[in-house]
């Protein structure tokens, strides 16, 4: 019975599986939408996109700026911006 109690006490401070881990398929900038492409160009027009990905059903743009610096856009489908970076 002890072994019981320890092993719930255990699970419930670590939780048990927890929530979903989301991941981020890797996409080529190819895959990406035109539509959705065009929005981060205009959004971030001095970035140099070279990496893309799909998560949880959005797009993420990654690319850098003129000084080198790392800029990141969230776009959904539908073409609305969630997070820009």
């Amino acid at each position: 019975m002890r072994r019981f109690v320890v092993a719930l006490a255990l699970c419930a401070a670590v939780g048990c599986g927890g929530a979903p881990k989301i991941e981020k398929t890797p996409l080529t900038l190819a895959d990406v939408p035109a539509d959705v492409l065009k929005i981060a160009k205009e959004k971030l027009p001095d970035v140099t996109f070279t990496e893309a990905y799909k998560e949880d059903g959005n797009f993420e743009l990654r690319g850098k700026d003129k000084r080198g610096k790392l800029r990141e856009i969230d776009i959904t489908p539908d073409g609305k911006v969630v997070e820009l970076d």
